[in-house]
C-alpha cells in the first residue's frame, strides 16, 4: 500500500494501542497511525497475537519495532507484515532506561552501521517499506556531522523516509519525560537535513502544538510532513479538522457526540469478545471534550465507573449528560 505521511500520530508507549488508534481513526480518515514501540524479543518470545492484533479500520498503520539484532528484527518485521501492517518503523529515538539497557532506541544513533545492517536484513525478509524515527543526535554527538553521517549510512541501506524528533536525547541524567522537555528543540536542524538531502522524505516531530504549527514548519523548511504526539492525545479533537485542512478532503467533520457514540458501539463489540475491560478503551478518549463546559465531570464519570461497566452504556450516559449541559449553557448565554 502506497501512502504519504503528510501527517501522522506519534507512537507513544502505553498510549497508542489499538483502542486509541481506532478512536483516532474515527476523527481522521487520512492520518497515518503508529503502534507503540514493540521490542523484537516481545514479538518472538511473548504473546505475539495480543501485541500485533489490530482493527482494519486503523490502516494505514505503521508497526514500530525496537531492537538491535538484525535477524530478530527481520523476523519481527515479517510477523508484522503477515498481520497486515502498512510499514515497519525502527525506533532509534527512545531514551528510556529499559531501552538503553537493551542497547537499542536512541543509543543506536551512535552505531549507524548496525542500523544499516538491521535495515538490509529486514528488507531481505519483507516487502513493505522500512522507515526510521530518530533524534537530531544523542549525548555529545555533533548535531551536524553526527546526524548527517547517520542518515547517509542508513539511507544508503535503502531507507527513504526519516521521522526526526528535533531534540537531542541525553541518555545520562535525564528521564524519558525530561528528554521530551529539557533538550531544546532545533527545527532548523531538521530543515538543514532536508535541504542537504532533498531526495529523502523528512517528517518533523517534537513539541508541535497544533495542526497549523505543523503546517507552518513543513512550509518553512520544505519538509514532507509532520507528526504530533502528546498534544493529539491530550486534545484529540484537533484531528477532526485534519482531513479538511491538510488533505483537502470534503468529508464532513464528525461531532464529538457522534465520535463518542461510535466508540460506545466499539466498546459493545469489544466486550462481547471478553478481551478486556471498558476502562482500557475509555482511558484514551478522556480528552474528547477538553475545554468545553462539563468536561471535568465527563472525565470523572468515566474514570470512576468504566472499570465496573460491561458495555458502552457508561459512555453513552456520560456523553448525553455533557451534551445536555453544553446545550443548557448555550441557551443561558443566548
Amino acid at each position: 500500500m502506497v501512502f504519504e505521511e503528510n501527517f501522522s500520530v506519534a507512537p507513544m508507549m502505553e498510549w497508542t494501542d489499538r483502542h486509541c488508534r481506532y478512536f483516532h481513526r474515527l476523527l481522521s480518515n487520512s492520518a497515518v497511525l503508529y503502534t507503540e514501540m514493540i521490542s523484537a524479543d516481545a514479538l518472538i518470545f511473548g504473546p505475539r497475537h495480543n501485541l500485533l492484533v489490530f482493527n482494519n479500520e486503523e490502516l494505514p498503520c505503521v508497526l514500530q519495532l525496537g531492537g538491535n539484532d538484525p535477524k530478530k528484527l527481520a523476523l519481527a518485521a515479517q510477523y508484522g507484515q503477515d498481520y497486515g501492517y502498512s510499514k515497519i518503523n525502527l525506533n532509534i529515538g527512545c531514551p528510556s532506561n529499559r531501552v538503553q539497557s537493551g542497547a537499542f532506541g536512541a543509543c543506536l544513533m551512535k552505531d549507524p552501521k548496525l542500523v544499516a545492517e538491521c535495515v538490509k536484513t529486514i528488507q531481505n525478509n519483507c516487502q513493505i517499506p522500512i522507515t526510521i524515527k530518530c533524534r537530531i543526535g544523542v549525548d555529545d554527538m555533533h548535531t551536524v556531522q553526527g546526524l548527517d553521517n547517520f542518515v547517509d549510512e542508513v539511507s544508503e541501506a535503502g531507507v527513504k523516509l526519516f521521522v526526526i524528533h528535533a531534540r537531542k536525547a541525553l541518555l545520562n541524567g535525564l528521564s524519558p519525560k525530561q528528554n521530551r522537555e529539557i533538550p531544546p528543540l532545533d527545527y532548523n536542524r531538521v530543515g538543514l537535513l532536508k535541504k542537504r538531502r532533498p531526495d529523502l522524505k523528512i517528517i518533523i516531530n517534537g513539541g508541535i502544538q497544533s495542526i497549523k504549527e505543523g503546517q507552518d514548519l513543513v512550509k518553512k523548511f520544505a519538509l514532507d510532513g509532520f507528526m504530533i504526539g502528546r498534544e493529539v492525545y491530550k486534545n484529540p479533537y484537533i484531528l477532526s479538522s485534519l482531513d479538511r485542512i491538510v488533505f483537502n478532503s470534503e468529508v464532513k467533520t464528525k461531532s464529538r457526540y457522534k465520535v463518542a457514540m461510535e466508540m460506545a458501539d466499539y466498546i459493545d463489540n469489544f466486550m462481547k469478545k471478553d478481551e478486556g475491560n471498558v476502562h482500557s478503551v475509555t482511558r484514551h478518549i478522556l480528552g474528547l471534550y477538553n475545554s468545553l463546559p462539563g468536561a471535568k465531570e465527563w472525565r470523572r464519570v468515566l474514570s470512576e465507573n468504566a472499570r465496573f461497566s460491561k458495555n458502552g452504556d457508561i459512555l453513552r450516559f456520560a456523553t448525553d449528560n455533557i451534551e445536555d449541559f453544553i446545550h443548557s449553557k448555550s441557551l443561558i448565554l443566548a
